[in-house]
């Protein structure tokens, strides 16, 4: 089958291999789209990424058809449409044409969403689940949320309008995305632009001159220190980058911050299919009922390394501009 797969000098470059074998509690899929993630060029480039490789194939989240399934698989047949985040879980990742994983991390696609569509959905919409069910809000919270128009950003206003959040402010770099938070639903006071001066000033202004309670950081670095300062005492602070400034820890320490750290590929360390399933599921259910809409996405080209390294650049660049990046298979 044919590959984006990594060589000996860990770079990037076509191949093809042979289609992997079914174990018995795995299922093979056809793949027909795959998401991209920052993760997938993070890995490349950074320490602590790079130890999460377990494969020369990248890429972690898919749709597509089932074609074969093991022995002890029950709950699928051959001809099933379906989607998952296949992240950590041993298997070779999406970057091919056929992937072989575990039928307990594998969904059923929602019905009323084109294999496109649901390709956009397993990473964003799992870490977006995972943040919205651990802080347990209510709707008196005061949340501020940074690089808001990304894949899980995006992704997390529609869960908090969903549930009846609205107290949210969120930062944008530019007017595009700003439009594009205000087709959300989000109203002009809620957004602020980052690269504006008097950042803090803004959002403590925008927040009604309050501290927030909450500040979920999609990030990093700098921001992560924005976040620290805006933050009440004793506020709740949510690392989805693992990109925490010295300062900003130190800033976090001295106000008595809970920080929540955020990691899908905790479950798959204690081998937890559960967690994705069941979350896959719950997103399905609420795509199919129309509470949530899934990501607008953006289809690069079909699998090759050409589309693989145009992804990864425009994910680097920061110019994906509010879409989830999309190959076909």
């Amino acid at each position: 089958m044919k590959v984006v797969i990594l060589n000996k000098n860990f770079q990037l470059e076509d191949g093809n291999i042979e289609i992997p074998q079914v174990k018995s509690n795995e299922v093979l899929i056809q793949i027909k789209a795959s998401g991209f993630n920052p993760i997938d060029y993070q890995m490349l480039e950074n320490e602590l990424e790079r130890k999460l490789i377990s494969s020369p194939i990248l890429g972690r989240e898919l749709s597509g058809v089932i074609v074969e399934k093991g022995t002890e698989v029950s709950e699928f047949n051959v001809g099933d449409e379906v989607f998952s985040g296949s992240g950590s879980m041993g298997s070779n990742g999406t970057y091919a044409e056929y992937i072989s994983v575990p039928a307990a991390i594998v969904s059923l696609k929602p019905q009323n969403i084109s294999f496109e569509q649901a390709a956009s959905i397993p990473s964003a919409g799992l870490t977006s689940l995972q943040i919205f069910k651990r802080l347990q809000l209510n709707p008196e919270n005061t949340i501020l949320v940074t690089g808001a128009t990304g894949g899980v950003g995006s992704f997390l206003i529609k869960l908090l309008q969903a549930n009846h959040i609205r107290k949210i402010i969120a930062t944008v770099g530019s007017e595009a995305n700003r439009q594009i938070l205000l087709n959300m639903g989000l109203e002009s006071h809620q957004i602020i632009n980052y690269k504006e001066e008097n950042l803090i000033e803004n959002l403590l202004k925008a927040n009604k001159g309050q501290s927030f309670d909450i500040g979920i950081d999609l990030v990093g670095n700098h921001m992560s220190e924005v976040t620290a300062n805006v933050l009440k005492i004793n506020g709740t602070y949510v690392d989805v980058t693992a990109l925490v400034t010295k300062e900003a820890h130190e800033h976090l320490f001295n106000k008595g911050s809970l920080i929540m750290n955020i990691s899908n590929y905790t479950y798959s360390m204690v081998k937890d299919y559960g967690y994705y399933k069941n979350s896959l599921e719950e997103i399905s259910k609420l795509i199919e009922n129309g509470a949530i809409l899934p990501p607008q996405y953006k289809t690069i080209g079909n699998l090759s390394l050409e589309t693989v390294l145009q992804a990864h650049s425009l994910l680097k660049n920061n110019q994906a501009q509010g879409h989830k990046l999309i190959m076909k298979h």
